[in-house]
Parts: C-alpha cells; sequence; structure tokens
C-alpha cells in the first residue's frame, strides 16, 4: 500500500527515456558525474589546504603586526593626499 513496485518504476524510466531520448539523458549523465567529480576535488583541496595552513577560523590570519603596519600606511597616505 503506497510503496512504489519495480513494474512501475520501469515505465517510469520507459516515459522518460522515450521523452528525452538516449543521448541527451547519458549526456546529463556525464555532466552530473563530472560535477559530483569535481564538487569532491575541491572539497578535498579545500581540506588540504586548511590542514596545511591550521587555520581554525574562518577570516584571514594576517599576523597583528601587520594590520598595524597595514593601517598606520594608511593612516599616513591619507594624510598626505590632506596635505597635497
Amino acid at each position: 500500500m503506497g510503496g512504489i513496485s519495480i513494474w512501475q518504476l520501469l515505465i517510469i524510466a520507459l516515459i522518460v527515456v522515450l521523452l528525452f531520448g538516449t543521448k541527451k539523458l547519458r549526456g546529463i549523465g556525464t555532466d552530473l558525474g563530472g560535477a559530483i567529480k569535481g564538487f569532491k576535488k575541491a572539497m578535498s583541496d579545500e581540506d588540504s589546504s586548511a590542514q596545511d595552513k591550521k587555520v581554525d577560523a574562518d577570516f584571514d590570519s594576517k599576523n597583528i603586526d601587520q594590520k598595524k603596519e597595514q593601517s598606520e600606511q594608511s593612516v599616513e597616505s591619507k594624510k598626505d593626499n590632506e596635505q597635497a
């Protein structure tokens, strides 16, 4: 009661093949497989790069000294622009 039998699945598959054709379904399958493979590769690359950097947060891990230097440089450049 309420379940889908193997015969109903075969009829649905036959209708899909008749509507789209085997070439289009093969192309869709190939594209979908390539997309999944690319997604898995990107996820594994991201995991390996995150392990290499040992980052435990979602922000750039710049050194505090580098941030201070950048802010000082931006303040100096603003002062130079105002004087000119």
